[in-house]
């Protein structure tokens, strides 16, 4: 259990971290070109979700982040998440959910500045990279490795 809590506290530390990084140094001057038209560093307060969907719904994304992380957080304690993959990818869905949860409560938006401009992708951030990263190798496992027969509790032993 330490680890998973180790996980969390450490994604949220790197997740503010690299937001304070990208608030001094990118909001004064925009953007940064890594590869120039492929992949900027661009500073963007995000007030919706992905793609800037539902913008200035803060109470909403509130709400629903913190209905998520108890929910996850719950099954972990009473041990309905097993295994080392389930455990894993749900401290990456918490710790990148309390980063961009800690963003929404105290500024009213997201810090985000990865801007992959080769393919045209919404500008996102470290929080997100971690519960897109737990969100999809949870999915494929559960869909694609999991038994079938499923005893209400997740589990890579099934």
């Amino acid at each position: 259990m330490i680890l998973y809590v180790l996980i969390v506290i450490l994604i949220v530390i790197f997740d503010q971290l690299t937001k304070y990084w990208a608030t001094i140094y990118l909001k004064p001057i925009d953007t940064i070109g890594l590869i120039n038209n492929v992949f900027h560093l661009t500073y963007v307060e995000n007030k919706g979700a992905a793609f800037s969907l539902l913008q200035n719904q803060r109470w909403l994304f509130i709400s629903v982040t913190i209905i998520i992380i108890i929910v996850l957080s719950y099954m972990i304690i009473t041990k309905k998440i097993k295994g080392y993959l389930s455990l894993i990818c749900a401290s990456f869905i918490i710790g990148g959910g309390i980063g961009n949860l800690i963003d929404r409560i105290f500024n009213g938006f997201v810090v985000d500045f990865f801007d992959f401009r080769l393919i045209n992708f919404a500008v996102f951030n470290v929080a997100d990279s971690f519960v897109f990263i737990g969100g999809v190798i949870w999915a494929v496992w559960y869909f694609f490795f999991c038994k079938k027969e499923r005893k209400g509790n997740i589990d890579e032993t099934n």
